[in-house]
């Protein structure tokens, strides 16, 4: 991935006069001026790990067409991070075109005068800044709305657009995905004794502790209140067991510290094939097993055809070996 400079400016030209009254200009805005004498070269620095905050490319580099080399420069970049000014002698068609497309950000007349050359970088650079702010702020509102306000993982309506994602991917390549919910034991309870503001503490707690059990493309969401949903893409319904059977030891069976107490919490879990089914039904049959498990008692583990192989006695309490002076429902 790469990154902008803010300390760096590439002029490309090969005109010595040009070089000559733009470089001393481009260094009072306190940047380094790399200079680039053919197309080639300003091509290799632009496509480098690290990119200048901003680049004046004269159409008449030699060495390739400057059309060439803004495709070129382009396709390198994975969203162009540094403005591109190109100095010209004439406003061409060819030139409104790709200022149009967002190829270039400014033509600057190979005959301005000086103090309008500075202007229109001044004003190319704040304008560039201003819009990636715009944007990061946009890309931060679009995050927002798919992400739990207290957690972090994603809401219910993210994650099934991600499921149904993932769907796709199951039914075009055949492999197994699995979902896993999961849901703690008599939160309501806790948020009566505890309050508010220490029940969110161990929600996030439990996110967190999940997800460190999970792989990086795992999808974590929190579709309830105190209730956790998990796809695994790739992973069958044994794998998924034993998750759980993870999820019951690392996550719920260590004590979690709030209100200056050690508080002991447990879960229930309902695990659903995908077998390339809508995400909608998958997880209605997640949510039965779910239920199943409930009946059965506490951490408890329910598959909703049926888990591969028994699944071990809830874990024990670990008052005895912790220290803390357990307090559990």
């Amino acid at each position: 991935m790469t990154g902008a400079n803010p300390s760096i400016a590439l002029l490309a030209s090969p005109e010595p006069v040009l070089l000559h009254a733009m470089e001393p200009m481009l260094a009072q805005t306190g940047m380094q001026v790399e200079i680039a004498l053919s197309a080639q070269a300003a091509l290799a620095f632009l496509t480098a790990p690290t990119t200048p905050r901003l680049a004046l490319l004269d159409a008449n580099l030699p060495g390739m067409p400057t059309s060439e080399l803004l495709a070129r420069a382009r396709s390198h970049a994975h969203g162009r991070n540094y403005p591109i000014l190109l100095i010209a002698d004439a406003v061409t068609e060819e030139w409104l075109d790709r200022l149009a497309e967002g190829v270039i950000d400014d033509v600057i007349l190979r005959t301005a005068e000086s103090s309008y050359r500075q202007l229109r970088i001044e004003a190319t650079l704040r304008a560039f800044e201003l819009a990636r702010a715009v944007e990061q702020l946009r890309e931060a509102a679009r995050l927002s709305a798919q992400l739990d306000g207290l957690t972090g993982v994603y809401n219910r309506e993210a994650l099934l657009s991600m499921l149904f994602r993932e769907t796709d991917r199951v039914q075009r390549l055949n492999t197994a995905m699995t979902v896993l919910l999961f849901d703690i034991d008599d939160f309501g309870h806790w948020n009566s004794r505890l309050g508010a503001e220490a029940c969110d503490e161990l929600l996030c707690q439990v996110v967190s502790r999940t997800t460190r059990a999970l792989r990086s493309y795992d999808l974590l969401g929190r579709p309830g209140m105190d209730e956790f949903l998990i796809g695994l893409p790739g992973c069958g319904v044994a794998h998924a067991v034993l998750l759980a059977e993870r999820l019951r030891v690392e996550v719920f069976s260590v004590p979690i510290q709030a209100n200056g107490e050690a508080i002991r919490l447990s879960a229930c879990f309902g695990i659903a094939a995908s077998q390339g089914r809508s995400p909608v039904v998958v997880l209605r049959e997640a949510e039965e097993a779910l239920l199943r498990a409930k009946a059965a008692g506490p951490e408890s583990i329910q598959c909703f055809d049926g888990c591969p192989h028994p699944t071990p006695a809830p874990v024990t309490y670990l008052s005895a070996t912790s220290g803390d002076e357990l307090i559990a429902w």
